[in-house]
């Protein structure tokens, strides 16, 4: 199908029926294949981004020249100026060369995404979301998140003066919550999972009018999360990595660094894709469990986890699209493995991880035991959030001793 763009920078593109919308209206999913949707099965109709790829090689545009206007060619908006004022992106990426001591034989590096703003990933998506609202004049921007999304588009909002309802489940960390709330925004506890106050939130949208920042709804969330893909290619001095680990719960976050290098494929900067490692706890398996399936089954969620809990991942066809199409690999790690590699990642790295983004750390070290790394070999971690988000998953890990009365005999019982 051939695109159209007309005076537009981008045309949305329904994955499912190809059909595409090249439209100043705000849209979040294909008419036509949302129709279909019920509350058992992950939506159809989740729409892409695609932008002139052609024109951009025709201008010669090299990935520095990207860099330097802050890759506004590669964004669904039109000014840099529109982005909240808060340093977003440009998280560092450390090298480790060691666990616990024992030289590795792979290479491994740690992006460190609990450097943003609100310490978490999601502060990309709501970067762009409330730079887009900005520039169409939305003054309330509503969310449905287990806690991540909901405190960074809390913060963000709160830097551009933009007014945010966060719509949380009951169970959501207490953390995330006092975020949330610090920040300014209205909070709207659901009695229910992330999947209630998602439809909730929806049914809000279409009844207020306010602007949606949910992720596999609002198709520029993934267009902001994709950037983490520019940084890694950027980081590694223009070169790619042989293999990406990232936690998967509705298949957003992962769609996003896929659609990145596929951004830089289609403008000829690089000439394949990663392998991308999609990670998820065991105790939440529903988007690798269901893949190759051709019913969507869902278990109900149970993990430690909760960043990555969900029972139906919104954006499963997508996600599932990737993985297939790039040769993608998935394996599930279990709370036991997680929490041991959240403590691992801690004391080896300096890192603290909240259980969700030490969940790819897991995938690496289940990598690593079962010798699925080649030597040499270049492997990036994605760390998707602080450690201080959820603290609470990790007091069964901690061994406080008794207070001591203040001798040095007694400082020597204790370190001995």
């Amino acid at each position: 199908m051939s695109l159209n763009y007309s005076t537009q920078k981008f045309i949305y593109e329904c994955i499912d029926c190809g059909k595409q919308f090249n439209t100043n209206k705000t849209i979040y999913l294909c008419p036509h294949c949302s129709k279909k949707n019920d509350d058992s099965n992950p939506p159809k109709g989740v729409l892409r981004i695609v932008y002139n790829f052609f024109e951009i090689i025709q201008k010669n545009i090299l990935f520095v020249d990207l860099k330097k206007d802050n890759f506004l060619q590669l964004l669904p908006i039109e000014k840099i100026e529109s982005l909240p004022k808060l340093k977003v992106g440009n998280t560092p990426m450390y090298q480790f060369n060691k666990i616990d001591n024992k030289e590795l034989t792979f290479q491994i590096f740690l992006k460190d995404d609990s450097q943003n703003p609100t310490f978490s990933f999601k502060d990309r998506a709501s970067a762009i979301v409330s730079a887009y609202a900005k520039e169409k004049g939305f003054e309330t921007i509503v969310a449905a998140s287990t806690g991540n999304a909901g405190s960074s588009l809390a913060g963000l909002c709160a830097a551009q003066g933009q007014k945010a309802i966060i719509m949380v489940p009951e169970s959501a960390p207490l953390a995330k919550l006092t975020q949330i709330i610090m920040y300014g925004a209205t909070i709207v506890p659901v009695a229910g999972t992330y999947d209630d106050a998602f439809d909730l939130s929806i049914k809000a949208t279409e009844e207020f009018g306010w602007y949606n920042r949910n992720t596999a709804f609002n198709p520029f969330t993934i267009e902001g999360k994709k950037t983490v893909s520019f940084e890694i290619f950027d980081q590694l001095n223009e070169s790619l990595p042989n293999k990406v680990f990232v936690p998967v719960g509705d298949g957003v976050i992962i769609s996003g660094v896929y659609k990145g290098f596929e951004d830089l494929l289609n403008l000829k900067m690089i000439d394949k894709i990663p392998i991308i490692v999609a990670v998820q706890s065991e105790g939440s398996d529903n988007l690798t469990r269901n893949i190759n399936n051709d019913d969507f089954e869902i278990i109900p969620s149970n993990t430690v986890a909760d960043s990555i809990s969900v029972d139906i991942p919104r954006n499963f066809y997508m996600a599932k699209q990737f993985i297939q199409k790039y040769q993608g690999e998935y394996l599930t790690v279990s709370d036991d493995e997680i929490m041991e590699a959240s403590l691992i990642l801690s004391r080896n790295t300096g890192i603290f991880a909240e259980p969700a983004a030490a969940t790819s750390f897991a995938g690496i070290l289940k990598y690593q035991q079962e010798n699925k790394l080649d030597n040499k070999s270049k492997n990036v971690v994605l760390l998707t959030g602080s450690g201080l988000k959820d603290l609470n998953s990790v007091q069964k890990l901690l061994n406080i001793p008794e207070a001591i009365q203040p001798t040095i005999e007694n400082l020597k019982k204790l370190i001995s």
